[in-house]
């Protein structure tokens, strides 16, 4: 109730109009030198039981509501005590003051358009959580607002929240829309018990993204993660078709031919967007996600284009901060945004939750924050850019391991990685999301930039190293990488290198490779450091035809000495007389027991010293 208390003076009049018509005349009233208490509302607004509304929680008061607002010309509607059943659709133009509640079916809408916002909301309904869905019910169906405000208010969410389902009309939406300002808080309870199934299912490399054969299909959930023989990381449940009993996979599985048994384990989200079959420009900005432990964070939409999380906490996800299972990640931005997990007591090797994955193209990673996760992101797609973020997954233990930071799963995967901080992780390259991981053709492992970042490793194992390269299938190779401008630092224990190949499935072919810049990166408490081009000064002490120069493990992950860009004297090359020789050596590339050596062939026996310039590529 507002009341006013500015003083009034003098005789005046007032004209009330009733609802149907009749003008009641009050004159004459006189104030006189004091502060005058008005209830101002009193004459600017409207009653909805003026118009037939009851409140009793059963009758239809649908057309009251419309009558009262087409009646107010601007005034204000008030819904006083009472609950009442809207039974259709109702669009309120004008302000609404809610001391009453209302009461509709899910799959009718409320939209305010004078007070849209999510406490307007939860004046209308009374709890926060169905205020909420109903509000974004509202903001999708309802084409005048392109973000809800939370209005800064906490919500508690006792349930995974089915966007689609409180949407309850589409099942596609491709005009932007934003959810801002507010937060989610999870309280707890059976219902955010990830569901577990197992059943056996075939698949063949020939139909690289379905299972079939599926037993039981009908029991396994959409949105859940695949894990089985054969399964790379980060593989979901697309879609099922129970009729056919087949499964849709939102990656294909390495080395999973013939049947087996897989196990789904459908995780719990706050907000579930994947019961839409396409969501495009959608974003959250500026929400607190207080997952407790008990929750994940956002599941995407099936398909879909420019999902934006901006300036945004997830807090203590259970499994999953933000989750594709599908391409509703094609164009993904996440800026701004930190991710506190619950398992920072745990250590490294022991951890299973992740910040987020893709497998879409075009992924944009901005300036964020992620700590003791076991991996910040899995990303299958191409042309993505990590840039300007801080991703930490340490431990306490002493010669700990250390997990993937970044995981890419393309060989050809065209992704910058420019400005991070990598904190006691490393960046993974592997192609597990491959139906068929030998190499053919194509341009294999390719197309990877790492420039400017630092990498900072404490209490780790010797054999730790920043940059991994895995092979799931034979035959492949470095076809293009450029590392440059990097900062390698180890603390509190000296590592081996920087640079490994996971040989665990298979190794690179190292005969092979082009395009290989690997240079103006610094290194600290690093064993070998590596280059290519190597520049390196080799001192013949005692003459001889040919002089072995070998490269001592510098060329990244264990190259071979391919190809040699020049050789230059410093100071005289003399032979058995002490006489200075004038003549140029030619070269043998690839020598010794790994190929890691050249030859210097000289006309006649020789010393002396040269630097020479050897690459990998």
């Amino acid at each position: 109730m507002v009341w006013g208390t500015e003083p009034i003076y003098g005789h005046f009049g007032i004209d009330l109009t009733g609802p149907n018509g009749g003008v009641v005349r009050i004159d004459d009233i006189e104030i006189e030198d004091v502060t005058a208490v008005f209830h101002r509302d009193l004459l600017s607004r409207v009653d909805v039981r003026d118009f037939g509304a009851l409140g009793d929680g059963s009758t239809d008061d649908s057309a009251a509501f419309e009558a009262a607002d087409a009646a107010a010309g601007g005034r204000r509607v008030l819904v006083p005590e009472g609950v009442y059943y809207l039974g259709d659709s109702v669009t309120m133009e004008s302000p609404v003051i809610f001391e009453g509640t209302v009461t509709m079916p899910d799959d009718r809408t409320l939209a305010l358009a004078k007070d849209f916002h999510l406490p307007a909301y939860i004046d209308a309904f009374g709890n926060e959580e169905l205020a909420f869905k109903k509000a974004f019910q509202a903001l999708v169906n309802d084409g005048n607002h392109e973000s809800l405000d939370m209005g800064g208010r906490a919500v508690t969410i006792t349930a995974p929240v089915d966007m689609q389902a409180a949407v309850a009309t589409r099942t596609e939406y491709a005009v932007r829309r934003t959810i801002r300002n507010g937060q989610f808080y999870v309280s707890g309870g059976p219902a955010w018990d990830p569901d577990v199934v197992t059943s056996q299912a075939s698949y063949s490399a020939s139909d690289s993204k379905v299972l079939s054969n599926v037993v039981n299909v009908a029991n396994i959930p959409v949105g859940a993660l695949v894990t089985g023989n054969g399964v790379g990381r980060e593989v979901y449940v697309k879609a099922k078709n129970v009729a056919t009993q087949e499964v849709t996979l939102s990656s294909a599985l390495f080395d999973a031919e013939g049947t087996q048994t897989y196990t789904f384990t459908r995780f719990k989200y706050i907000l579930d967007f994947s019961g839409f079959d396409k969501l495009t420009r959608f974003t959250i900005a500026d929400v607190d996600f207080l997952c407790n432990g008990h929750a994940s964070g956002v599941m995407l939409a099936r398909a879909g284009l420019i999902f934006h999380a901006r300036d945004t906490f997830f807090t203590r996800p259970r499994d999953r901060a933000i989750t594709s299972i599908g391409t509703g990640c094609q164009g993904m931005l996440v800026d701004r945004c930190q991710f506190l997990s619950r398992e920072g007591s745990e250590l490294a090797q022991d951890r299973v939750s992740l910040v987020l994955n893709a497998n879409a193209n075009d992924v944009k990673l901005r300036n964020n924050r992620a700590t003791q996760f076991r991996h910040f992101a899995v990303l299958a797609g191409a042309n993505s850019v990590v840039s300007g973020n801080h991703f930490f997954q340490g431990d306490s233990a002493s010669a700990g391991i250390r997990l993937a930071g970044i995981v890419l799963t393309r060989t050809y995967c065209s992704t910058s990685i420019v400005g991070n901080y990598v904190d006691n992780c490393t960046i993974e390259w592997s192609n597990e999301h491959e139906a068929r991981p030998d190499f053919t053709v194509g341009f294999s492992f390719s197309a990877l930039s790492i420039t400017d970042n630092v990498f900072l490793s404490s209490e780790v194992a010797p054999w730790f190293s920043y940059l991994v390269i895995k092979p799931h299938g034979q035959d492949h190779f470095i076809g293009g990488l450029t590392v440059t401008g990097n900062k390698f630092r180890s603390i509190n224990g000296v590592i081996d290198r920087v640079d490994t190949v996971d040989t665990s499935y298979a190794g690179l072919d190292m005969s092979k490779g082009k395009n290989i810049l690997f240079t103006g990166n610094t290194y600290h408490a690093i064993t070998t450091p590596v280059y290519s081009p190597l520049v390196m000064t080799h001192s013949q002490n005692t003459e001889a035809g040919t002089w072995l120069v070998d490269t001592d493990g510098q060329l990244p992950f264990g190259g071979r000495a391919r190809s040699v860009d020049a050789v230059v004297m410093k100071g005289a090359i003399r032979n058995g007389a002490n006489v200075a020789q004038y003549t140029v050596p030619y070269v043998n590339t690839e020598r010794g027991g790994d190929g890691s050596a050249v030859h210097l062939n000289w006309e006649q026996a020789v010393r002396g010293e040269v630097s020479v310039t050897i690459r990998m590529d």
